[in-house]
């Protein structure tokens, strides 16, 4: 059943899930990513610092304040309800550089939530987000596809976790360079889960709705090449592998593409009129999700306790919505689980 708040089965494997393999493999189709950082509290590990390095914050991030996923009847919401900077929550950001990405990015800024940025390309990254302190992001290289390119020091200190990549469903330019489903949504996740280490106190996957019915139609046209099926075992390795999890589906992505490495571009990003959101369970909503209520909804999973170890599908309809306000979005996590 879905829940409206004013304001989307994989046979048995042939192999059990385990954390910390032995042998990895690479992630999550709706936006790609790249990796560089240095984080000066671990300066001395040298490993750390030959994979991050770190800048610092534009003025011009201050006006996602205005334009993301702002309710019409709180337009204080997003400043009121800002956590303050601290220094115990980190959050790791892979697929920060996509659509959805890029707002979960600007959005922990705004809420001086210190953020590790794990990317394939820093330069883009950087283009994208200008410098910032090193005390708030840190740009670090890592390609989550394979074993060899993911240094587990990039994890060093990380409490929390919003994976968010993602490439294309049918063959495009994406794919150059074995971009593919398989290796982004289904080998990278599961080389990143393998590495994580047991203080991650939350990651946060976003996936898609229709995962559980891929060979069902309308799902099996989109799944002909096979990302809803490897979503759905990215989705599974992350439910057995024993870290504390929230997987958040969404429906057809709206609002963007955010994609041209110009934060100026979603700066101006709006919801529009639909930003109320539609809530449910089971795999059974169809639709389309906002990326800046889908961004909003990762966020707001980081530190809802009911969100432990839950699926939730999430759209978009006309309408207020919750903003950034805590207290709204737990009703709508609570009010879905329970219908």
């Amino acid at each position: 059943m879905a829940t409206k708040l004013s304001f989307p089965p994989i046979s048995d494997y042939p192999f059990k899930h385990q954390r910390n393999p032995k042998s990895f493999q690479s992630i999550s189709p709706f936006s790609l990513i790249p990796t560089n950082y240095y984080y000066n509290y671990y300066g001395s590990n040298p490993n750390f610092k030959n994979v991050c390095s770190i800048k610092s914050p534009p003025p011009v991030i201050r006006a996602v304040k205005q334009d993301v996923i702002q309710s019409t009847d709180s337009e204080s919401t997003l400043e009121s309800n800002f956590p303050s900077a601290s220094s115990s929550k980190l959050v790791l950001v892979v697929g920060g550089s996509g659509g959805v990405g890029q707002i979960v990015v600007a959005s922990l800024l705004n809420r001086d939530i210190k953020i590790r940025l794990l990317v394939r390309d820093p330069e883009k990254a950087t283009k994208l987000f200008c410098e910032h302190d090193e005390e708030k992001l840190q740009v670090c290289k890592g390609d989550t596809r394979s074993q060899e390119n993911l240094d587990p020091s990039v994890l060093e200190g990380v409490t929390h976790v919003i994976c968010c990549t993602g490439t294309t469903a049918f063959p495009s330019r994406r794919w150059d360079g074995d971009n593919t489903p398989e290796r982004v949504d289904w080998d990278g996740v599961r080389n990143l889960i393998s590495i994580l280490p047991s203080s991650v106190k939350r990651f946060v996957l976003v996936s898609s709705v229709g995962v559980t019915k891929f060979n069902e139609l309308p799902w099996s046209v989109m799944n002909l090449f096979g990302v809803l099926k490897y979503k759905k075992m990215g989705e599974d390795f992350l439910r057995d592998s024993g870290i504390p999890y929230t997987i958040i589906r969404p429906g057809r992505l709206t609002d963007g593409p955010y994609t041209s490495y110009d934060l100026n571009t979603l700066l101006k990003a709006t919801a529009g009129e639909r930003r109320a959101v539609l809530m449910g369970q089971g795999d059974k909503l169809v639709g389309e999700a906002s990326r800046l209520v889908v961004a909003e909804a990762c966020i707001q999973s980081l530190d809802i306790e009911s969100t432990e170890g839950e699926i939730f599908e999430i759209n978009s309809v006309q309408g207020d919505g919750p903003g950034s306000d805590p207290q709204q979005w737990r009703e709508l996590f609570d009010a879905a689980r329970t219908k």
